[in-house]
Formats: C-alpha cells, structure tokens, sequence
C-alpha cells in the first residue's frame, strides 16, 4: 500500500519504507507511530489518504 500527504504530496510507500527516517522497509502504514509526521511537512498521519 502507499499513502500521500495530502498537503504536500510526499508518498509513503509500505514495501520501501523511508529508511532515511529510521523506518524499515516493509513497515505497515497502521504499525507506524501516531506521533509520525511527514518527513517533508509535518502534517500527522491524519492528513494522508490511502493511493
């Protein structure tokens, strides 16, 4: 699955995982802290939806 920020577009992709920010390749989008936020913006998990 892959989700996209709603306000700035970055994607996060569950099979890459964003390994820059410490989460590993194929971390669920649901296993992700709540506190995460969009390595680009800030916006919380609430602000992406589902591609």
């Amino acid at each position: 699955m892959k989700y996209v920020c709603d306000v700035c577009g970055w994607e996060y992709d569950e099979a890459l995982g964003d390994p820059d920010n410490g989460i590993a390749p194929g971390t669920k989008w649901e296993d992700l802290p709540d506190d995460f936020v969009c390595p680009l913006c800030g916006v919380g998990k609430d602000e992406f939806s589902q591609e």
